[in-house]
């Protein structure tokens, strides 16, 4: 699935590190592989609190015992919804003319089916990018103003992607200049275009916030301790 998003050259690097993962008889140090994989993820995520909280011009009084389970939440629901997303991304085009011969469907599904399948895989990854404004920066806003920034990160992601692939499968060799290292610059390159992407969708929302509160965001704040309770009122 990742073979259509990630560089070509950082796809040697995934499989020799998915190898050694999926390798029998590591049972124990599977599980906490995972574990550390999550906490690794999640401290990604916590980057990404911090970076759209300053994207949005908003200071972050929260606690640590909050944002750090907000983050791994956020992993696990990115992640759940991406994995949707190149799921069918995965299946393709001729999964419709299967799915047509096995419930009968209509030969209009199967013609609909390349536009459709398209549709969902972007429209799981704009609810993802969704899900991360919404949650992630200390501010208090509607689920649907986050839409517009969620749209053009998702774009400016999706060509970003392209041409980087065009990129490195005609002009760069990072194999040959940089050896083993070349797939996890290549990586390295990709994953920072898509933060780049995720920013600019940020700003817009901030700035479409800004005109709709004139001028003001308006920031989540933690309710003030009880230090007193007066029965009398």
């Amino acid at each position: 699935m990742m073979t259509r998003f990630l560089p070509p050259d950082s796809m040697g690097l995934v499989r020799r590190v998915l190898s050694d993962v999926i390798t029998p008889n590591r049972g124990t140090f599977l599980s906490f592989g995972i574990l550390g994989t999550l906490w690794t993820a999640s401290g990604g995520f916590s980057a990404a609190i911090e970076a759209l909280d300053i994207a949005y011009d908003v200071e972050d009084d929260r606690p640590f015992w909050k944002t750090r389970p907000l983050a791994v939440g956020l992993a696990l629901m990115t992640g759940a919804l991406m994995l949707v997303a190149l799921s069918v991304m995965m299946v393709g085009p001729r999964f419709g003319e299967w799915l047509a011969g096995r419930v009968h469907l209509s030969y209009l599904f199967v013609w609909l089916w390349p536009y459709i399948h398209w549709s969902i895989a972007i429209g799981f990854a704009i609810l993802a990018v969704e899900a991360l404004y919404f949650l992630a920066p200390n501010v208090k806003q509607r689920f649907l103003a986050t839409l517009p920034g969620a749209i053009l990160a998702v774009g400016c992601w999706l060509v970003l992607s392209y041409l980087l692939g065009l990129y490195f499968r005609h002009f760069a060799n990072f194999n040959k200049t940089y050896g083993t290292l070349g797939a996890g610059i290549a990586l390295m390159t990709w994953l920072y275009w898509t933060g780049f992407a995720m920013l600019v969708g940020a700003e817009l929302n901030c700035e479409l916030a800004k005109i709709g509160r004139e001028g003001k965001i308006e920031e989540k704040h933690e309710p003030p301790p009880i230090t007193k309770i007066d029965f009398a009122a």
